[in-house]
């Protein structure tokens, strides 16, 4: 097996650590972009090339432990799962053909453009309300956190109209995803663990009922459509729609939360780019690509490998566990000239790697960049003087697959 020596700055690297982790990502693209990070006990694989040879070979990199928790639960948090009936799997992400297979073409006839396009008008409506919101805050003098006030709830609102939730769960059913974020990715301790434990127990119990309230009371949305799909012969179990509704809860919303909030930071800090969109709305859809690649909200995936293979001239074990840092990869000069600067006009900036590779690619990819136009649309129709606050300085939960800003504080002219 070559294992690597691993280089002098890569000792001290923290995966958890997502405040400014670009510069450690260049450094391991250029001196080593494979290699064994010991407190972890992860291979950090970095490069563009090497990330899309890992996710296209699903048969050697399986995707068995993408939901797996980085820190494994403590025997009390164990405890409270198993007492509460917590069953959750995976939708879609954890699993791997032919089980994938199978129940992805089901989700995705349900899950696609044509029931997208129906909620577009509602989109509009959710996202005008929330922006009235904050000007009504600016104008009473109040400091505006565009995360809190857009960026965080827009996303839930949008994900359950289109999955027939009512509003006032929204609240809860974000509390369930900020507990399975920190949960599986994050760096808790045992005691830190114990009311996540118990958001997850309650998170599946929710999903669960949903479906069998869907199956008495069916709507225009999506568990009804899978309930639908299952009474109509589709091969697919209450135990796997819950698994998608456990899934589609969390990654139709939470991700696209933090896109909104990188895309306000990032467009902020490059103010020819905002000042084009502004008098351009043309350029938004490749603007959203563009922060997609630039600062995307997942930055890292995992793979176990199921026999040893060799990647990038290095030989990845049998059972090795990966992490791949896809918010490198969307970096690498090799794919991207120049990869390290923001270039809206950039010609190949969808070939990123946020959404994936592969059969995994998101589901819902299309509803993300979707709602990240709107909103970039009414914004720059509205505030075009918008601005990062003055004395505010970006901070990122400790985690190693998000990069989700903890506030977005703005400002704008008054006579704006």
């Amino acid at each position: 097996m070559n294992v690597m020596n691993p280089i002098r700055e890569a000792s001290a690297f923290d995966p958890f650590e997502m405040n400014a982790p670009q510069p450690n990502w260049a450094l391991f693209r250029k001196e080593q972009p494979i290699f064994f990070h010991q407190e972890t006990g992860y291979w950090i694989v970095s490069r563009y090339a090497d990330v899309k040879e890992i996710f296209d070979d699903w048969k050697t990199f399986s995707s068995e432990n993408a939901q797996k928790p980085m820190r494994p639960m403590c025997e009390e948090g164990r405890r409270i799962m198993a007492d509460g009936g917590f069953t959750a799997y995976s939708g879609l992400t954890a699993r791997v053909p032919p089980e994938h297979t199978r129940i992805r073409k089901i989700a995705q006839e349900c899950f696609g453009p044509r029931r997208f396009k129906a909620i577009e008008p509602q989109i509009e409506a959710i996202v005008k309300r929330h922006l009235d919101t904050i000007e009504d805050m600016h104008k009473r003098g109040e400091k505006v956190d565009f995360w809190k006030e857009v960026a965080y709830p827009v996303p839930a609102y949008v994900l359950f109209t289109l999955v027939g939730i009512p509003d006032e769960d929204v609240p809860m059913i974000k509390t369930f995803g900020d507990s399975r974020l920190t949960l599986t990715w994050g760096d808790l301790t045992d005691a830190e663990q114990i009311p996540h434990a118990h958001n997850m127990v309650a998170y599946w119990n929710y999903c669960q009922k949903l479906i069998r309230h869907k199956r008495k009371f069916p709507g225009d949305d999506l568990p009804s459509d899978l309930v639908r799909a299952q009474a109509a012969g589709q091969e697919i179990t209450d135990e796997e729609i819950a698994g998608l509704m456990y899934s589609v809860l969390f990654a139709g919303h939470e991700t696209t939360s933090t896109l909104m909030g990188n895309t306000i930071i990032t467009l902020m800090n490059n103010r020819d780019a905002w000042d084009a969109i502004c008098a351009d709305p043309a350029k938004i859809p490749n603007t959203i690509e563009e922060i997609l690649r630039f600062s995307p909200s997942v930055v890292g995936w995992r793979r176990k490998a199921r026999h040893a293979k060799t990647i990038g001239g290095v030989e990845l074990p049998a059972g090795a566990e990966i992490l791949m840092i896809t918010g490198s990869a969307n970096r690498d000069d090799a794919q991207f000239p120049g990869g390290e600067t923001f270039d809206i006009g950039r010609q190949n900036a969808r070939t990123h790697m946020s959404f994936g590779y592969g059969i995994h690619y998101c589901l819902g990819f299309q509803l993300a960049k979707l709602e990240g136009g709107i909103v970039l649309r009414q914004l720059t129709q509205r505030i075009p003087s918008l601005r990062l606050a003055s004395d505010f300085t970006p901070r990122f939960h400790r985690n190693i697959s998000f990069r989700v800003p903890s506030e977005v504080m703005v400002d704008w002219n008054r006579s704006a």
